[in-house]
């Protein structure tokens, strides 16, 4: 019978392990999440517990007092002097320690990385760390890992799924990639692994941040990505390219058509945000870069009245009957954007004005396909239960004809 090889467990510091260069097949590695958890100060509580009942067995183990919090890889404001001190400290050790997974690996080993931030700023840094580490990714994979009822994703736009990504060393001698065709190339490749991704159901947030691997693959074997200038091209300008076609590709499989021209960006964003975030209030710069993506300024949407409502350094966007609560729609005479018109005939339709209801529709959008396609598309992405979503599914099983003669719609 084959005996068991017994793993040997080191402690030691990510940014200098203790092994000689080429060494390993494979390194496996959850890094921290930017300044998502406070892993040494959560395991003081285990350390003290453990270091009395086994600090005996390993002396080495539990020389501190408390857990070690010196070299942690997070960014923490109070331990390092400030946010900014924090965050070059974070981003300085991440490159140091993919550094030391470069050295270690041999020439054609692994390194599989597992990251679910949500952010994509912490993607930003976590790509441009691989990089400029000399790693790139070779093939990605997003999976369910986290429990939707835990209590950090209520009525957050927290990931169900970690996104695990399979890095190779890149050559000494990778050439530069021109802008243009790597921007082709991201497309096709995002596109191709998204309709894969779409078969196997991942919806929302998960399949914006599974795109990302995909599209990495496609820059990540260049040393760097040029204008035909010779000017750099940064992460931060990528990623918001692979946002743009994600946008694009998750509206027309909602809407299920690729003709997005006569949709308005307002009801893009619309749309795309209750699909990705639901209800969930998200940070500003997110909401940004997913509006930017749809082809609009958020900071254009929060009027009063308006669909985007403010709340410190978050955004929610808001439902046709939250609208009404603020009366945006009093005394609006003309309706430039499909959402508008249709939040205005779900008002009218919740409060049984069916008169006033019919002369909106004649007056404004009634008559055209696509403003019944995206009430369709919005009931749809929205939860069993809610009730913007009963009063669409309302609004979309009455009868539709053309204006009467008193212009009103039976």
């Amino acid at each position: 019978m084959r005996s068991l090889r017994i793993p040997h467990v080191l402690q030691g510091s990510a940014t200098a392990l203790p092994w000689p260069e080429e060494f390993f097949d494979a390194v496996v590695t959850d890094p921290p999440y930017y300044d998502n958890v406070p892993y040494s100060d959560l395991s003081d509580f285990f350390y003290v517990w453990l270091k009395r009942t086994a600090g005996h067995l390993y002396p080495e183990l539990f020389a501190t007092p408390l857990a070690p919090k010196s070299e942690e890889i997070v960014a923490d404001a109070v331990r390092q002097g400030g946010n900014d001190s924090a965050k070059e400290f974070f981003e300085r050790m991440l490159i140091q320690a993919f550094r030391e997974i470069y050295r270690v690996l041999k020439s054609d080993g692994m390194a599989v990385i597992v990251f679910a931030h949500k952010t994509t700023a912490a993607w930003e840094t976590i790509i441009q760390s691989l990089l400029e580490a000399g790693l790139y990714m070779t093939a990605s994979w997003p999976i369910h890992t986290e429990r939707k009822a835990r209590l950090r994703a209520q009525e957050s736009a927290a990931l169900a799924s970690s996104i695990y990504m399979v890095c190779r060393k890149r050559a000494a001698n990778a050439p530069a990639g021109e802008f243009i065709r790597v921007r082709k190339d991201i497309e096709v490749r995002v596109r191709e692994k998204l309709s894969q991704f779409w078969e196997e159901g991942i919806r929302g947030a998960d399949f914006f941040m599974s795109a990302i691997g995909p599209a990495v693959e496609a820059f990540g074997r260049y040393a760097r990505v040029e204008r035909q200038s010779g000017e750099i091209v940064k992460v931060t300008e990528l990623l918001e390219y692979i946002r743009k076609v994600v946008a694009e590709f998750a509206l027309e499989r909602i809407l299920r058509s690729s003709r997005l021209g006569s949709i308005d960006p307002p009801t893009r964003f619309y749309l795309l945000w209750r699909w990705t975030y639901g209800q969930a209030k998200v940070h500003f710069d997110e909401a940004r870069k997913l509006a930017v993506g749809t082809g609009v300024e958020v900071s254009t949407l929060w009027n009063p009245g308006g669909l985007v409502k403010k709340e410190k350094e978050n955004l929610v966007v808001l439902s046709a009957l939250e609208r009404a609560k603020e009366k945006a729609f009093e005394n609006r005479e003309s309706f430039e954007t499909l959402i508008d018109a249709l939040h205005q005939a779900a008002i009218l339709w919740s409060k049984n004005r069916i008169k006033e209801l019919n002369e909106h529709l004649a007056a404004t959008f009634g008559n055209r396909g696509e403003y019944w396609q995206v009430a369709q598309a919005i009931a749809d992405v929205l939860p069993e239960g809610d009730k913007e979503k009963q009063i669409l599914q309302g609004l979309l099983s009455r009868p539709r004809g053309r204006p009467s003669e008193t212009g009103t719609l039976f």
